[in-house]
């Protein structure tokens, strides 16, 4: 059901105080001026063993003003809800992109800030779709759930100790600029999760299993079953799982074809696609947090990323997604693109800035601050791997596969300064023996290039195998920001991916 803007949120005086400072901004000769407000309230719990072990709930509210003044950026922010205080961090932005002149001035550098053109998008609403505001609901009622889902996996054999958490975020922001945009925005969002720990009581061994259900942009409505998740089916097969995990064989590493699971892929597409393709760091201005990229613009249209099979998009509307809005902090109105088509480099996530910069019309609306005292930087859209409209099933993927594994759910993983060489575990490996799966096997990791691996995906999966998977928790710039972010894909068949045995790597 659709819902309004929290009525709380638009008694604040968001209008007034953006006219303030606005107003400011123009006097004082600035080129361009927005004004962001936001209310961002986050909540945690966290069980252990079926018992609270901790919870917080916090909200960050107050209001930032950024101009273009004299060709630099100038930022301020403040939490003083009078005029003549949004005034004063006009003020502050327009002293520091003075400031900030000098440096570049000092440096050598010519290069001034302008933006991409956006048509004005004025007097603007959207809420995220969602049934039921967690917020709405009692903490009694959320850690019950969890403590009851805790309860069914410690009374499973084989399991010592239950985790389990669910993140809550309820975001809503106020944009305005000199040009007339104004819009206003309201976000819901989750992440639920339980992790199953077994302890052999003769050896001292131990493993994990979690949850596969994704983060997302969802309500209450994800955790009673109305939300499209069957958490009573996934907790009931999890302590088996785990215990056949606890007794497979360790993998005899060499080359293997894969079937990927959208549980583990979507892990590898963030890392080696989403970040690789954000333009700031394929030009180089971002590289102090995650290293730049190795799809340097130059290769923009030659680059080949992959095989003729992949077709990846950014996308700032699917619904649900993580990354979703209506329009950025910049006020670009969300939008979806390609970035890979038929496995050759096509587009790039920007920002307003970076478009102008390489001669993009426009930005495609990549611009976020995870709170009102960052700046925006270029971040991350949904970047999803497109399925084959016609393609198979994830078995009949397996089932062409003789010599083989099939991985499932997200682990652990690494990636180098840009974006090319990596490695990447899962929460579980079956082995493929002539087209069927033949057990788990355990101490596994894939290895590849990203070029070699995506152009050895010969096939990917029909619609009916496409899940939007993704994270809480993707970070970037400095001051280091926080981002939620969604990554759709199929199930995909690798053919010849190198596969190491970690026990083995490790020495042990």
């Amino acid at each position: 059901m659709g819902h309004e803007i929290d009525p709380s949120f638009l008694a604040l005086p968001l209008r007034a105080l953006a006219d303030a400072a606005l107003a400011r901004a123009r006097a004082l000769g600035a080129e361009h001026a927005d004004f962001r407000f936001e209310r961002v309230r986050s909540a945690a719990w966290r069980l252990r063993d079926a018992r609270v072990a901790g919870s917080s709930d916090t909200t960050d509210l107050g209001y930032a003003v950024r101009v273009v003044h004299g060709g630099s950026w100038g930022f301020a922010s403040g939490v003083d809800l009078s005029m003549d205080a949004a005034a004063r961090v006009a003020s502050r932005a327009v002293a520091m992109a003075k400031l900030s002149a000098k440096v570049i001035e000092a440096a050598g550098s010519d290069e001034r800030v302008e933006l991409a053109d956006e048509p004005v998008h004025a007097d603007r609403t959207w809420v995220s779709s969602y049934e039921i505001d967690p917020f709405e609901v009692p903490d009694t009622e959320k850690t019950g759930l969890l403590a009851e889902w805790s309860g069914r996996l410690l009374a499973a054999d084989g399991v010592a100790h239950v985790d389990a958490s669910l993140l809550t975020v309820h975001e809503n922001k106020f944009y305005a600029d000199t040009a007339g945009t104004t819009t206003t925005q309201q976000r819901v969002r989750l992440h639920p999760q339980l992790t199953a720990v077994a302890v052999d009581p003769v050896s001292g061994e131990f493993d994990s299993m979690r949850t596969l259900a994704p983060p997302v942009g969802r309500g209450w409505e994800y955790l009673t079953g109305a939300g499209g998740w069957d958490w009573d089916a996934e907790l009931a097969e999890l302590p088996g799982l785990l215990a056949e995990k606890m007794a497979a064989p360790s993998v005899e590493p060499g080359s293997y074809d894969l079937v990927i699971d959208p549980s583990n892929l979507w892990l590898t597409i963030h890392e080696s696609i989403g970040h690789a393709t954000e333009l700031d760091r394929a030009l180089g201005y971002e590289a102090a947090y995650a290293g730049t990229s190795f799809a340097t613009f130059d290769k923009l249209g030659s680059l080949r990323y992959g095989s003729e099979v992949m077709n990846v998009t950014g996308d700032r509307t699917a619904e649900h997604g993580l990354a979703t809005i209506g329009y950025d902090d910049e006020g670009v109105a969300g939008q979806s693109w390609d970035l890979v088509r038929d496995g050759r480099l096509v587009g790039y996530q920007l920002d307003r800035r970076i478009a102008r910069l390489t001669g993009f019309p426009r930005s495609n609306g990549c611009a976020y601050a995870d709170s009102p005292g960052h700046v925006p930087v270029q971040r991350m859209a949904n970047v999803s791997l497109r399925p084959d409209p016609g393609g198979p099933s994830t078995d009949g993927l397996i089932g062409d596969v003789e010599n083989g594994l099939y991985l499932v759910g997200d682990r652990s993983w690494s990636i180098d300064m840009q974006r090319y060489n990596f490695q990447f575990t899962a929460q579980r490996a079956y082995r493929i023996r002539n087209g069927a799966l033949a057990g788990q096997v355990r101490d596994f990791a894939y290895q590849a290039t990203t070029t070699d691996f995506w152009g050895s995906m010969t096939a990917v999966g029909g619609p009916q195998t496409y899940v939007l998977h993704g994270a809480f928790n993707c970070g970037k710039a400095q001051p280091g920001q926080i981002a939620s972010v969604s990554h759709g894909c199929p199930s995909a068949l690798f053919r010849g991916v190198n596969i190491l045995n970690t026990t083995q790597e490790a020495g042990a």
